[in-house]
């Protein structure tokens, strides 16, 4: 069994509050789960507006699926242009 984990950290601009914030990562997570079959949530800086933290994790049995599947994801949040990366870490895990 493979696991793969992805921490994903976000900068936010022009954003002025809590709730600008949340509205972000609600479509962040949304259009991930939409699209990919993978766990996602906010796991970190929650009281900080303009810094937005994601963990995504899957699981499989390849490992190169699974290191392919979180670049997918990666990829995709880069690409909708609602926050700033400004860091990623992969860690694939074999259980």
């Amino acid at each position: 069994m493979v696991v793969g984990t992805l921490h994903v950290t976000f900068h936010l601009h022009d954003n002025r509050s809590l709730k600008g914030k949340r509205k972000i990562v609600k479509s962040m997570v949304d259009k991930v789960k939409h699209r990919f079959n993978v766990a996602i949530a906010e796991i970190g800086s929650n009281d900080k507006w303009q810094k937005i933290e994601l963990g995504i994790s899957t699981i499989g049995n390849d490992r190169r699926h699974v290191d392919s599947s979180l670049m997918n994801v990666l990829d995709f949040l880069e690409s909708l242009y609602l926050a700033e990366m400004v860091d990623s870490k992969t860690e694939i895990f074999n259980i």
